[in-house]
């Protein structure tokens, strides 16, 4: 079995979302309900995001259009693109994690035993939600530093900071949640998601 799931019986008939709460369900009624909302949540923030891409991508045609055909200097479609695809990317990330989409070695899979791989997805996953709440911690002093001291960007425009350290952080706080469901889910029955 892949830590994705692509080799799963069933994977093509049930959404990663859908076998992730099933998983989490069977294995406690709590962890189950907590699976559902972070992926109704999820779900929710990835058509936003989507929409956040579209918008980045019309504003930055907007801004080659402008400049090339009209000669006019652009102040804030570049830095407004780059607030839209950073929120997109930050929170989005527990969308994917829910899906295990991020980035893994599979090559290690094969060569470990059973037993040994479960110890080492839980080891990475373990690592993986210290540094993803250290992260989030992190972001949110940057949050809670730009808002009070009223950091703006140093752009013509000068848009307020705390705009990407709230997305930066909401996102960051979402996957590591996604990961400590998913380390629970492991520990407590062995892992299904």
């Amino acid at each position: 079995m892949s830590a994705h799931g692509f080799e799963m019986p069933g994977a093509a008939t049930a959404s990663p979302e859908a076998r992730a709460v099933s998983a989490a369900q069977a294995v406690h009624p709590v962890l189950g309900a907590l699976q559902m909302a972070l992926a109704g949540v999820n779900k929710a923030i990835v058509i936003l995001a989507s929409l956040a891409l579209i918008a980045a991508s019309v504003i930055l045609s907007y801004s080659v259009v402008v400049r090339f055909v009209f000669h006019a200097p652009t102040y804030w479609q570049d830095e407004a693109a780059v607030f839209l695809l950073v929120g997109a990317t930050f929170m989005t990330a527990a969308w994917v994690q829910g899906r295990r989409g991020h980035v893994a070695i599979e090559a290690l899979t094969a060569l470990l035993s059973p037993r040994v791989n479960a110890a080492r997805l839980i080891l990475v996953d373990f690592a993986s939600f210290l540094f993803c709440a250290f992260f989030s911690w992190k972001s949110f002093t940057l949050l809670h530093e730009a808002w009070e001291d009223g950091h703006i960007s140093s752009s013509t425009w000068g848009p307020p900071m705390w705009i990407p350290y709230s997305l930066m952080s909401i996102g960051m706080t979402l996957l590591t949640v996604q990961i400590a469901l998913q380390l629970a889910c492991a520990l407590a029955g062995g892992r299904k998601s």
